[in-house]
């Protein structure tokens, strides 16, 4: 599973996407707290810090941003490093200038 390589964390902030058991028991084994609301199907709902839930928009607006350069958005940089370059010159002139 990807997500075995991530760096530890206390929250896990997703979408309504991510709502699924397996996913949530997953992150409670590991000690990391599921900032995930419930999808409307669900017949159990489960609680979720709404207010820790906003940040989520403020990483949704910044990847939004970075796509608007059409080279980090449709990945046109097929070498890892000149792709960080890119994504650095980009988010450079989003969030400094």
């Amino acid at each position: 599973m990807l997500a075995n390589h991530l760096p530890p964390a206390r929250y896990l902030l997703a979408d309504k996407a991510y709502d699924a058991d397996h996913w949530r028991a997953w992150l409670i084994r590991r000690k990391i707290k599921p900032v995930i609301p419930n999808k409307a199907n669900r017949k159990q709902p489960y609680a979720f810090n709404r207010k820790r839930y906003r940040g989520r928009n403020v990483i949704e607006r910044m990847f939004g941003r970075l796509k608007d350069f059409r080279r980090i958005a449709t990945r046109y940089d097929k070498n890892a490093n000149n792709f960080m370059a890119a994504l650095c010159l980009a988010a450079l002139v989003c969030y400094w200038i």
